[in-house]
C-alpha cells in the first residue's frame, strides 16, 4: 500500500501520518541489481531472436532459390558478424537502457533506429566489400528479427508493470516543489500503479506545513534537502514545479546530491502531452522544450480516412458470415427488430445515426429514464449511463456485449464517414448536452468503434477519466497511436473486461 492510501485513510479518520510512519523505502542496490539482470535478460533474448530470425532467414533463402540450390559459405559466414553488428547498432542507440522498460513508444522507435542503422552499415559494408550475400537472406533477417525483440521487450514490459501492480520492485519517491503539484503527482503515479513510483514524502520551500492535502508527510524544507535524502535514502528525488526559486538554486541543489546514490526526476508544468510532441533542444545551456500544436486537424486529414475506408470495407468482407449468423439470433431470440439505430452526436456537434445489433429488449428507450433515477450509475460516472448487471438485456445480447459483437454494424458507419475505426466513443445527444468546455473538445474529431476508452477499461471508468483518455487522444493523435489501440482492442475484447 502507497503512502498516499495511507495517508487518505488516516485523513478521513482525522488522524495526521508522522514522517515515522513512513513505508520501507526498498535500497537503490536492490534496483541496481534488478537494471543489471533486466539488460542482461534483454541480450539473453536478442541473441535467441537473433538465432531464431538467421535460421529462418536461411530457410527462406533455400525456399527462394529451390531446394537445390547450394547455400554459399557467404551466408553462413557472414550472419555472424551481421548479428554481432545488430547487436552493437541496439547497444549504441540506447536499447539495453532498463529505463526504457516502461515506455512501449520508445522501445518501438530505438529499436526502429537500431534495426535502420543495423541494416544499413551491414547493406554498405556488403556492397564496398563486394560481398556475395543472398539478397533473400538479408531481407528475411531484417523483417524477422525486429519483430520477434520487441515481442520479448513488451512481454517483459508487461511482467514487469504487472509485478509492481502487486507491490514489487516499487521505488519511494521523495517528491520537492509545492504541495499542490506535489499532489497532482501523487494522483497520477497512484492511478498508474505500473510505473512503481510511491511517493513517500514532500519537501516544501520553506517546509512549516505538517502534510499536503492527500496526506503526504511534509519532511522539511529544501535547505534541509540533503540531510532528508540521506535519512530517507529514497530510490527517486522527484523535482515538481514551485522547487527552488532559481536556476542557480537548483544548480547548487545538484552540486550538493552529486554524492547521492539517487535517480532526479524534473516534471515540468506540462501534462498529457506524448513523447513525440515534445524536442528537447538545449540552447546556450538553457533545455529548451519545444512542443508541437494539438493534432486534432491532423486527425481528420485524407490518410486516416483512406486507412478507415479500406479497414472497415476489408472486415466488412471477411466478417460477413459473423454478421449473418449474429442477426439470425437476434431474430430468432424474440422476433424483434436485428438492428438498433440511435442518435449520437459525431464530429463539431453533427447528428447521426449510429447502428449495433439490438442487444435489449425492444422497449429499452422507454424504461431508461425511470430506471436512472433509481440505480447508482456506473462506478462515479454522472453522465454515461451504464448499469452492471442492466435487466433491459436479453441473453444473447449479454454474450454479444461480453465480446464487443454488438458493435460491428458500426463498420457501416466508419464507411459512410459517420465514425472513424478509432476515436472518442460517440456520444447521446442529452450527454452532450452536458458537456463543459473541455469535453467539448471530444466532438472536434469523428468518433470511433474503439479508442483509449475501450481499451482502457471501457464502462469501468468514471467519467472524468474517460474525458481524459479522449482528450489526450484527440491532442496527441498519431497513425501509430491508432495502430496500437486496435492491437489492444483484439485483447480487451477477448477479456471482456469493463464490457457490459
Amino acid at each position: 500500500m502507497s503512502l498516499a492510501e495511507d495517508a487518505l485513510g488516516a485523513s478521513a479518520r482525522g488522524t495526521e501520518t508522522p514522517p515515522q510512519a513512513l513505508p520501507a523505502v526498498p535500497r537503490p542496490g536492490t534496483f541496481r541489481r534488478l537494471r543489471l539482470l533486466s539488460v542482461l535478460l534483454m541480450v539473453a533474448l536478442d541473441v535467441l531472436a537473433i538465432v531464431a530470425a538467421a535460421g529462418c532467414a536461411i530457410l527462406v533463402r533455400r525456399w527462394a532459390l529451390g531446394p537445390a540450390a547450394d547455400l554459399s559459405a557467404n551466408v553462413l559466414d557472414s550472419a555472424a558478424p551481421i548479428a554481432l553488428g545488430f547487436l552493437l547498432a541496439i547497444a549504441v542507440c540506447g536499447g539495453y537502457d532498463p529505463r526504457l522498460v516502461p515506455s512501449g513508444t520508445e522501445l518501438m522507435r530505438t529499436l526502429q533506429y537500431a534495426t535502420l542503422a543495423a541494416a544499413g552499415l551491414s547493406g554498405t559494408i556488403v556492397y564496398l566489400a563486394d560481398i556475395e550475400l543472398s539478397r533473400a537472406f538479408f531481407l528475411a533477417f531484417f523483417l524477422l528479427g525486429p519483430p520477434l525483440m520487441l515481442a520479448h521487450r513488451m512481454a517483459l514490459r508487461r511482467m514487469l508493470g504487472a509485478a509492481r501492480r502487486h507491490g514489487r520492485f516499487r521505488q519511494g519517491v521523495l517528491a520537492v516543489g509545492s504541495l499542490d503539484h506535489i499532489d497532482g503527482i501523487a494522483r497520477t503515479l497512484h492511478r498508474e500503479r505500473w510505473l512503481g513510483y510511491d511517493v513517500v514524502g514532500a519537501v516544501t520551500p520553506a517546509g512549516t506545513q505538517d502534510a499536503s492535502a492527500l496526506g503526504i508527510p511534509v519532511l522539511g524544507g529544501e535547505d534541509d534537502l540533503l540531510r532528508i535524502t540521506q535519512e530517507v535514502r529514497p530510490g527517486i528525488l522527484l523535482f515538481t514545479a514551485g522547487a527552488t526559486a532559481t536556476a542557480e538554486e537548483f544548480r547548487r541543489t545538484a552540486w550538493k546530491l552529486e554524492h547521492e546514490d539517487v535517480r532526479v526526476i524534473v516534471v515540468p508544468r506540462l501534462t498529457e502531452i506524448s513523447a513525440d510532441r515534445l524536442r528537447m533542444r538545449p540552447v546556450a545551456g538553457l533545455p529548451l522544450v519545444h512542443m508541437d500544436m494539438p493534432r486534432a486537424r491532423a486527425a481528420l486529414k485524407g490518410g486516416k480516412r483512406l486507412f478507415d475506408l479500406v479497414a472497415s470495407a476489408a472486415m466488412l468482407a471477411v466478417l460477413a458470415p459473423v454478421l449473418a449468423a449474429v442477426a439470425l439470433r437476434v431474430r430468432l431470440h424474440d422476433g424483434g427488430p436485428v438492428i438498433f439505430r440511435q442518435r449520437r452526436v459525431g464530429r463539431e456537434g453533427e447528428g447521426f445515426e449510429m447502428l449495433k445489433f439490438r442487444t435489449m429488449v425492444t422497449d429499452a428507450e422507454a424504461v431508461q429514464v425511470e430506471m436512472a433515477e433509481r440505480v447508482m450509475q456506473d462506478r462515479g460516472n454522472a453522465v454515461m449511463f451504464k448499469m452492471r448487471d442492466d435487466p433491459r438485456i436479453t441473453r444473447p445480447g449479454r454474450f454479444l456485449r461480453s465480446y464487443s459483437l454488438d458493435e460491428l454494424p458500426q463498420l457501416w458507419n466508419v464507411l459512410r464517414g459517420d465514425m472513424s475505426l478509432v476515436g472518442p466513443r460517440p456520444a447521446l445527444p442529452r450527454e452532450a448536452t452536458g458537456y463543459d468546455g473541455d469535453a467539448q473538445r471530444r466532438l472536434s474529431v469523428r468518433p470511433g468503434i474503439t479508442g483509449l476508452w475501450q481499451v482502457s477499461g471501457r464502462s469501468d471508468l468514471s467519467w472524468e477519466d474517460t474525458v481524459r483518455l479522449d482528450l489526450y487522444y484527440v491532442d496527441n493523435w498519431s497513425f501509430t497511436q491508432d495502430l496500437q489501440i486496435l492491437v489492444r482492442t483484439v485483447r480487451a475484447v477477448l477479456a471482456s473486461s469493463g464490457a457490459y
